[in-house]
């Protein structure tokens, strides 16, 4: 059995500018166990997919011991290192945040997402409260859990808003998270391929990007620099979109 150090270290390594980590988001242990049957390296929740597998809605909806249940069967039903969503750290102020990390580093995740906006209503929160929040979630984990940054600058805005000026308050809290103990940069809802080049370029972290329908191809986002490819909703959508599909032919042909 390869312990969870172990996973937490092969993890890192899978995090390479070019050669991006491509984790395609499940939500439970049967779906983390079919992703793994087709080649996955490694696997990360999505907490979107999650709360409405389990009956909520996205946005911390799900209770976090609920939670933290469903991430205990995921990392139960493979040997691969799993990496679990939490969101806005189910916490606004910092302490809290780094018990969230510490329990779900406990439960046996190798690494988190982070985000820097309030689930509430997905505005940005201050630069320096995010840095007080992920010095907590730092010091909660040990040195090998993967703290994945992630900012929503660019979700502040539809694509054809986004431009150097998000560029520029990108660049300045992944150096402010960096300083803070993050480990990575996840950037979703950013498409420009200009952008997150420059991004990539300029990044003291690896950056993650969120596969969306209008991204660029994977290979045009692995010559960019990209080190994570994540696809968020997207698997669990497709899946339920099948099987809605085969119930209404069912259904029709009675």
């Amino acid at each position: 059995m390869t312990s969870q150090v172990e996973k937490a270290h092969l993890f890192r390594t899978l995090h390479v500018p070019g050669q991006p980590l491509i984790l395609m988001n499940v939500w439970d242990a049967g779906s983390a166990r079919t992703v793994v049957s087709a080649g996955a390296q490694a696997l990360a929740t999505g907490s979107w997919s999650v709360a409405s597998a389990l009956g909520f809605s996205d946005g911390e909806e799900t209770p976090l011991p609920l939670a933290l249940e469903n991430l205990t069967r995921i990392v139960n039903a493979t040997g691969l290192p799993v990496s679990m969503d939490l969101e806005s750290g189910y916490a606004d102020v910092p302490e809290q945040v780094g018990e969230t990390v510490r329990q779900a580093f406990q439960t046996g995740a190798v690494g988190c997402n982070l985000e820097d906006s309030f689930p509430t209503d997905g505005t940005m929160r201050t630069r320096t409260n995010q840095v007080l929040r992920l010095r907590q979630a730092r010091q909660a984990a040990e040195q090998h859990f993967f703290i994945n940054a992630r900012t929503d600058v660019f979700f502040q805005g539809p694509p054809n808003q986004h431009d150097k000026r998000g560029l520029s308050e990108t660049l300045e809290r992944a150096r402010a998270y960096a300083d803070a103990g993050a480990d990575g940069l996840f950037v979703p809802g950013l498409i420009d391929l200009g952008l997150i080049t420059e991004l990539t370029a300029a990044s003291p972290l690896p950056v993650n990007v969120l596969v969306q329908p209008d991204s660029p191809s994977l290979d045009q986002l692995a010559e960019a620099g990209v080190a994570r490819l994540s696809h968020g909703p997207g698997p669990y959508r497709l899946a339920m979109k099948t099987l809605e599909d085969a119930a209404r032919a069912i259904y029709r042909s009675r």
